[in-house]
Formats: C-alpha cells, sequence, structure tokens
C-alpha cells in the first residue's frame, strides 16, 4: 500500500507539521529518555557499595587509625584497583552498548497531513495518529480509529499470551505488539504518563539473568564468605580470650577478608566485555553481558525455518488452476495481493507475479499464525464471495480435495516449496456458516464453509548460501538441531535435508501434538528434530518442554509468532531483518542476519567459559590453601601464617595478575562436558594438598630455625615470625606460578591436571611473574614495604628446589589418578 494511500484507505490526515511543531513546544511530546543499559550512577553503585568492599575500606580506615598508613593504603590500593578496572570496563561497555541500541533503535509510523512517515519515538506529540502493522511495537499510550483491526499480544503487561483484537474506541498500551492486522490508533498518552512506562523501561534497562556457570560460581563465593565469617568470629573470639593486640586483630581480618575472591567477579566481567567486542566484529549484538558465555551451555538450537535457514525471498513457482482460467486466476490473484492491507512475504510474491488493482473490502481476515490462512471479500461485485488463500491441511476441514490433487500438494511439499490453496465460497451472509468480522462483533472468525478450490499454488524460498556451513558447524559443536516451523512438515523436512541436517528425520506436525498426552508429548519433543504446522503456543510448549527435559535451549526466531518461544528459551537469538518485537527480546541479535556467524559464536561462548573455569581453579587452590593453612599453624604453632601485605602480595603474584592474561588467551575447546564440581575436584584438590603441605613444612623448617637462632634464655615469644612468614609467601608465589604451568601444559613434561596446550604465553607470563617477586625481595624500600625477610641465595634456591619437588608429586597425583582412586570415583 502506498503513502498517497493512507488517508483514503484509513479516511485519517493525522496532525500537519505545525502542529506537531506546537504541541512539542508545549511539552506534549514524548520527550522521556529510554534508558538502554545501566547508569553511570548504577554502575559506582554496583562496583562500589557491595558487602566485601565495606569490610576492607573498615579495615583500612582502622589501620589508617593506628597508624599503619603502608597497611591502609595497600588495602585501598588492591580494592579500588580491580574496582576502577571494573567500573571502567563497564562504563565503556555501556557506551558501547548506549551507542548501538541507539543505531538499532525502532522508528514509528506517523501519518501526518496525509502522508506515511517514519520518526524516533520521540518525536510523538499527543494527538499523533500511529500506524501499526504485524510486528511493531505499541510505543505509547492511545485508542484505536479508523477502520482498521489487529490483534494485539498483551502479554507484557497481563501476563496472558492470548491475541486481543483491537478494533475503532479500543485502548492500546505501550509494550504491547501487532501480531497480525493492522490498524492506526490516536496518541493519548506521552512520555512518563503511558501505564506501561515502568515495564518499558525495565524490558529495555540491564536485567541480570545468570547463566549456570555464574549460578555455581556465586555459590562459591556465598561459601567463601561463609568460611571468612567463620574465622573472622575465631579471629574476634582469640583476641578476646588472648593478649593480641588490636593491631594483630586487624591483620588478621585483612588476610581473612582476601579469602573471598572478590577479584573473580573482576575476571568474569573482563572476560565477558571482550566476548562482547568480538562478537560486534562478527556482526552479533550482545544485548545481555552474559550470553556469549550462556550459548557455550546450549545443548539443543531451535530455530525457524523461515528468515533463518532461508533468506526469506519467497517467489511464486507455479500456480495449478482448477475450472478456472490461468489469466482469470492470475488476475484474481493480483486483486487479492493488492487489496491486503496487512502484506507478508508471501502475498508480496503473489503480487510481483500476478499484479492487480485495489479494489474496496466488504472485510478482511489478516493472516496469523495460529489460523494459518487470510480472507477477504471485495465489495465491487455483484455477487458477494470470500477469497481465501491457506495451508492445505487447514481449509481441507472445509472442501474436499481428490486423490489427484492430494498426490500434487504431496510431490510439490516434497521438493522443499510451500503450498498454499486458494478457494472461495459464496456463504457470506451474517447468519449463516460464516460471519464477517465487524467492528461491532470482533469476536474470533471461523474458516468459511462450502469453499470452493480455484488454485493450488506453490512458493519456493531460497536456501541461505551459509546453512549447510552453518548446520555442520553445530553438528561439531555437539549442539542437536530443530527446526519448529509453520510451513508442512515435509516442505521443512526436504529444506532441511538440503542444508546438510541429514536423511533419516523424525518429523511431526502440529496436529497430531494436539492430539498428543503430555508425557507423549514431552517424548515426541525430545526425539523429533522437524516440527511443521505448529502454532506459535506449540513453539512454545515444545521450548518450554525441552527446558523440564533438562536441556539448555537457545531459540532463533525473525517473526511475531516467535515471541512467544524467544520468551521461555534460556536464549533468545533474533534477526535483524525479524520484527521489532523479537529484536526487543532477544539476548542475541545477528546483525546483518549474520547466520552463518552463529557456530563461531558458540566456539566464543566455550572460549569464555574455558576461561573462567580456568580463573576459578586458580582463585580456588589459592583460597583453600591459605584456609587450610590459617587453621594448620594455629593447630601446630598457634600463630597466624601471614601479615595483611604479604597475603596481598601473594595474591596479585600468584592469581591476580595472572587472571588477567587467562580469560583473553583462553580457547574454544570440544571437550566431554564436565560438570564445575568434577573439573574442580581434579584440578584443585590434589593441587591445594600438596601446596597446603608443602608450604606448611617450609613454614615449619623457617619456624624451627628463628627459636633455633634466638640467644640463650630468650622467651619463644619474642620469635621473629617475619621469617617463616616470608617463607611462606615466597613458597606460596613459586608453587602458584607453577601451577599456570600445570593448567596450560606447554609441553608434555607439565601435563598432568589438564590436557596439553601447547601455548607458551602462560609459560612466559609465569617467568615474568617471577622477576616481578624477584625484583621485590631485591629492592629493599619494596622488602621493607611488603614485610618480607632478606633470605641468602641458597634459601632462595632451597624454596626453588622445593617447589620443583611439589611439582613432580602433584604431577604424580594427577597422573596416578590417585584421588579418582581412593574416592572410587573418575573425576577426569
Amino acid at each position: 500500500m502506498t503513502q498517497a494511500n493512507i488517508s483514503q484507505t484509513y479516511g485519517l490526515t493525522g496532525l500537519t507539521e505545525s502542529e506537531a511543531i506546537a504541541r512539542r513546544a508545549a511539552g506534549q511530546g514524548n520527550n522521556v529518555k529510554l534508558q538502554t543499559s545501566r547508569s553511570y550512577k548504577q554502575i559506582l553503585r554496583e562496583n562500589l557499595f557491595t558487602f566485601i568492599n565495606w569490610i576492607f575500606f573498615a579495615i583500612s580506615a582502622v589501620f589508617f587509625l593506628l597508624g599503619r598508613i603502608g597497611d591502609s593504603i595497600l588495602v585501598v590500593v588492591v580494592i579500588l584497583g580491580g574496582i576502577l578496572i571494573n567500573i571502567c570496563q563497564e562504563i565503556w561497555a555501556k557506551r558501547k552498548l548506549d551507542e548501538i541500541a541507539l543505531l538499532n533503535r525502532p522508528k514509528v509510523t506517523v501519518i501526518r497531513e496525509c502522508q506515511e512517515k517514519n520518526i524516533d519515538p520521540a518525536e510523538i506529540v499527543l494527538g499523533d495518529i500511529l500506524l501499526v502493522r504485524a510486528g511493531d511495537q505499541i510505543v505509547v499510550d492511545g485508542v484505536v480509529v479508523g477502520e482498521g483491526i489487529m490483534e494485539v499480544d498483551e502479554s507484557l503487561l497481563t501476563g496472558e499470551s492470548d491475541m486481543i483484537r483491537k478494533f475503532a474506541g479500543e485502548s492500546v498500551f505501550s509494550g504491547t505488539f501487532c501480531v497480525s492486522g493492522s490498524a492506526c490508533y490516536e496518541v493519548q498518552k506521552v512520555g512518563t504518563e503511558t501505564l506501561a512506562y515502568q515495564l518499558t523501561t525495565g524490558a529495555r534497562a540491564f536485567r541480570q539473568v545468570l547463566t549456570p556457570l555464574q549460578r555455581e560460581i556465586n555459590v562459591v563465593i556465598r561459601v567463601f564468605m561463609l568460611i571468612a565469617c567463620f574465622l573472622w568470629i575465631l579471629v574476634s573470639i582469640s583476641f578476646l580470650s588472648r593478649s593480641y593486640s588490636l593491631s594483630d586483630l586487624l591483620q588478621r581480618a585483612a588476610v581473612i577478608a582476601g579469602l573471598v575472591p572478590a577479584g573473580l567477579l573482576l575476571a568474569i566481567t573482563l572476560a565477558y566485555g571482550l566476548g562482547a567486542v568480538k562478537m560486534i566484529g562478527q556482526n552479533v549484538l550482545i544485548q545481555q553481558a552474559n550470553a556469549v558465555e550462556s550459548l557455550s551451555n546450549v545443548d539443543v538450537l531451535c530455530l525457524d525455518k523461515t528468515g533463518t535457514l532461508t533468506t526469506n525471498e519467497i517467489n511464486l513457482e507455479r500456480i495449478y488452476p482448477l475450472d478456472i482460467d490461468e489469466g482469470e486466476l492470475r488476475s484474481l490473484l493480483g486483486d487479492f495481493a493488492a487489496a491486503t492491507k496487512v502484506g507478508n512475504k508471501t502475498s508480496d510474491a503473489l503480487g510481483l507475479a500476478c499484479p492487480g488493482k485495489e479494489r474496496s473490502l466488504i472485510a478482511e481476515v489478516p493472516f496469523s499464525s495460529s489460523r494459518k490462512w487470510s480472507a477477504i471479500a471485495f465489495a465491487d461485485t455483484l455477487k458477494p464471495s470470500i477469497y481465501v488463500l491457506g495451508a492445505p491441511e487447514v481449509l481441507a476441514k472445509n472442501l474436499d480435495l481428490n486423490r489427484e490433487i492430494n498426490k500434487y500438494i504431496a510431490a510439490e511439499t516434497n521438493k522443499g516449496l510451500r503450498v498454499v490453496l486458494f478457494a472461495y465460497s459464496a456463504d457470506i451472509v451474517v447468519g449463516k456458516s460464516w460471519q464477517l468480522p465487524t467492528n461491532n462483533q470482533p469476536s474470533e472468525v471461523e474458516l468459511p464453509a462450502n469453499l470452493i478450490l480455484l488454485a493450488v499454488i506453490s512458493f519456493s524460498d531460497r536456501l541461505r548460501p551459509e546453512a549447510y556451513e552453518t548446520i555442520q558447524g553445530f553438528a561439531k559443536a555437539g549442539i542437536e538441531i530443530k527446526i519448529i516451523s509453520g510451513d508442512h512438515p515435509q516442505t521443512v523436512a526436504a529444506l532441511a535435508k538440503q542444508a546438510g541436517l541429514g536423511n533419516d528425520l523424525a518429523v511431526i506436525s502440529g496436529q497430531e501434538l494436539e492430539q498428543m498426552s503430555p508425557i507423549e508429548f514431552t517424548q515426541t519433543a525430545k526425539n523429533s528434530t522437524i516440527f511443521g504446522r505448529i502454532t506459535p503456543e506449540q513453539k512454545a510448549k515444545l521450548v518450554d518442554s525441552l527446558r523440564k527435559s533438562g536441556h539448555y535451549v537457545a531459540m532463533i526466531g525473525d517473526g511475531v509468532n516467535d515471541v512467544l518461544s524467544l520468551k521461555r528459551a534460556n536464549l533468545a537469538i533474533a534477526m535483524e531483518s525479524g520484527s521489532k518485537a523479537t529484536r526487543g527480546i532477544a539476548d542475541i541479535v545477528l546483525l546483518k542476519d549474520s547466520f552463518g556467524v552463529l557456530p563461531y559464536t558458540f566456539l566464543e561462548g566455550q572460549r569464555i567459559r574455558n576461561g573462567i573455569f580456568d580463573v576459578l581453579k586458580l582463585f580456588l587452590v589459592r583460597v583453600f590453601c591459605v584456609t587450610l593453612l590459617i587453621f594448620a599453624t594455629a593447630i601446630v604453632t598457634d600463630s597466624f601464617p601471614l601479615e595483611n601485605k604479604q597475603s596481598a602480595l601473594v595474591s596479585l603474584i600468584g592469581v591476580g595478575l595472572p587472571t588477567i592474561c587467562i580469560p583473553i588467551w583462553a580457547k574454544p575447546g570440544i571437550f566431554p562436558r564436565r560438570s564445575m564440581v568434577q573439573s574442580m575436584l581434579h584440578f584443585t584438590i590434589p593441587a591445594t594438598i600438596t601446596i597446603t603441605l608443602t608450604a606448611l613444612l617450609v613454614y615449619l623448617y623457617y619456624l624451627v630455625l628463628a627459636v633455633l637462632d634466638l640467644p640463650p634464655g630468650a622467651d619463644i615469644s619474642q620469635v621473629d615470625y617475619s621469617i617463616p612468614r616470608s617463607a611462606l609467601a615466597t613458597i606460596l608465589i613459586l608453587c602458584q606460578l607453577f601451577l599456570i604451568l600445570f593448567l596450560k601444559p606447554p609441553t608434555n613434561a607439565w601435563v598432568g591436571g589438564e590436557r596439553l596446550s601447547g601455548d607458551w604465553r602462560y609459560t612466559i607470563t609465569a617467568l615474568g611473574l617471577l622477576i616481578v617477586y624477584i625484583v621485590i625481595i631485591s629492592v629493599p624500600p619494596l622488602r621493607k614495604f611488603f614485610e618480607l625477610w632478606h633470605f641468602g641465595i641458597l634459601d632462595y634456591l632451597f624454596m626453588g628446589f622445593v617447589a620443583l619437588e611439589w611439582c613432580l608429586v602433584v604431577r604424580f597425583m594427577w597422573r596416578t589418578r590417585f584421588l579418582d582412586k581412593f574416592l572410587g570415583v573418575n573425576l577426569y
């Protein structure tokens, strides 16, 4: 429909530009700013004012009051350093997301001076007439005007997915969207006055949906928070019952606070940010920060055929007329397509191949995925009749199809063609078997009775060039594909075979699903690959069923009929060319419809997941070791293992700095799927036990030497604990740096806890950090700041030799699977 015909079709002229300008100047514009990401205030508040940060800041303040300025500064620098990095990264991500959101912000169609015009939602004013078509979102509140009728999904407001018919005089609300039909509405509320303003802004703003890995990590952090709280209580009791100073209490409290792996969240954030940047370069818009990592959990991918597997470029292949001249039939089909107010790809292809003229109508029933048919009744004929275009199995209920026609339909369908029937009925009188939809009688219409078949029409939809390679990429990633479409099952199956999905495909139709019990439905959802003639409600039910069966489901869609299923999926992926509604709720949007990049995106998700796993392993080993050493030294020697500065140095060199590089250098890998618990037990427990025992023995050795160095008659309380503590810090740093080599083995000699990496960057990083530590212990001011004892060269060589011995012991435990055999389970 052309712009010049807008006024004529709907009987509306809209405001003039001068009226719109005047109303905007009077404060009647829709100038509210919709938030597309977190505000700067939110980012600062969520990073600064956390429970663990308050603890660190309180400890720093007390250190300052006690005159321990160095300790106070160290705590603030370490904590604020991580916070600032996190804030800078998130602000960069916010600006990038805001920029992308601005470029992809949906336009609205307004009628002004009888012309159709696309404008930004901010340019809407009170009294504007907005035109809504299928797939368009209703952005402000208003009331329907004119002759149009549309079906609206108000689930964002009501929670119900039923389609609500809207006609003249009916109210519409922002946050809903048009599913089928077309209508105009007059704007009655704008900006913050709209009923759904809060809901709309909440839907567009940053939302936190945790992936399985994030949930597991949160559990780990909370467990260590509980351990820290328990240790704080013990330290407080010991302070009251023994002659410890307040300074000792604070030192121990600060070391215990460091057990909470706050830096782990920073590493995860950096991994997500890097993934988002990489994806933008691949024409993939990440609307949910953790969406790429979430991809690594996907084991079932549901996708629609049209617009996803195919290009959605519908072409008319052939027309098979019945009892009507082909020329007359083509003219009638052209008129049908031209008169359709709400076109789709099928009607567009029909109109292109069969030019027609617009004719006045008695009524129109727009196409919807639920009905799977559309109808038009022309008003300029001597004998009124209703013309119907729809799916064969739906129209077959009200017409007779002989064996020859059924055979022809089956043959066309098996070629991968979309087949529709064109029929008519003269029975359109109110009160008979079919009732025209009118504004006064907006109830659900039924398919006309006594249909007479005029033609069988075949359409083709070109398979995407990258479809075959993409499907093979999914198979390599171990992801099961399920194609859910509104087309005939055999049409979908034929195209799926062309795309390389295989020849032995389990095919099921929506009609068959309707007859199944819940148990049968669930089993069929798991076992079938092709689902045809599926309604939007069935599509959502299939996704629900797969999720309840334990699958992590991603859904790709482009049309309004995909919105319900996208909402139900673990991960929602939309095509850029799809409807505004699908793009609005998607976690990932494929810019330029870059379907072929999806396998790469899944691999990127694996890379992020592997990087986070590696970071988590290092954090857990450090936390477990320090925790066990606190208990061990208290039991064996009635002392505390580390000072605050020493603990901070061990954490920074052994874990903090390496985890900046690990997420960046991580690689995707198709490894056997292991739960986080299995992976942690296999790698972490042997490393933790052996490092703790090695460090404890070194600590005790140098403690004994310090005791033996006491002058005769001196009390044991006069022992200088800086000697064993410095030795403990050194051995912990050495073992943790060697642990990086075991985490990413550069050669087979280091293979034990993990598979061969062959990546020498991790080894070079560990060597660089070792040099940093050597510089610290060699420069007196730095050594004094971190309260480290200056050992002789032989002592450092001795501790290096002990660390190498630890490498042999832990490698032996991994290679012999000592822990597996001891526990009687397979953790690898």
